[in-house]
């Protein structure tokens, strides 16, 4: 029987025999972090779902995945927007790296609001 469950003695009381299911051990990166930080304390409910049917790990790691690939499609983007390519670099280095590094905090904001914070 798959439900079964075994009990075990001590000081004349019975305590069942519980564990937690088996989960995967991928390394969590930021994005994961900070979803795992934002899920205790705004969404518990799901936090401990996740947690008992030892799918949190999983769970994480696959926002963390989608957070990278959503980032670099979106840094992407917006620097063929703005115009910031390798001749920009080429010429004035100190501008590239400004608008680059703006492009990437634009691109985090976004991953944050749609990905981490939802």
């Amino acid at each position: 029987m798959k439900n079964k469950i075994t009990y075990t003695e001590h000081n004349g009381l019975y305590y069942p025999n519980l564990a937690l299911p088996e989960q995967t051990n991928y390394p969590l990166g930021k994005y994961a972090n900070l979803r795992l930080d934002f899920m205790k304390k705004h969404r518990r409910g799901t936090y401990t779902t996740l947690l008992t049917e030892g799918r949190l790990n999983e769970y994480l790691h696959e926002i963390d995945l989608q957070a990278h690939t959503m980032l670099n499609d979106i840094i992407l983007h917006l620097a063929q927007e703005r115009g910031v390519d390798e001749d920009l670099k080429a010429h004035n280095a100190l501008q590239w790296t400004a608008e680059m590094n703006n492009i990437k905090e634009s691109a985090e904001e976004i991953i944050l609001q749609e990905v981490v914070y939802q």
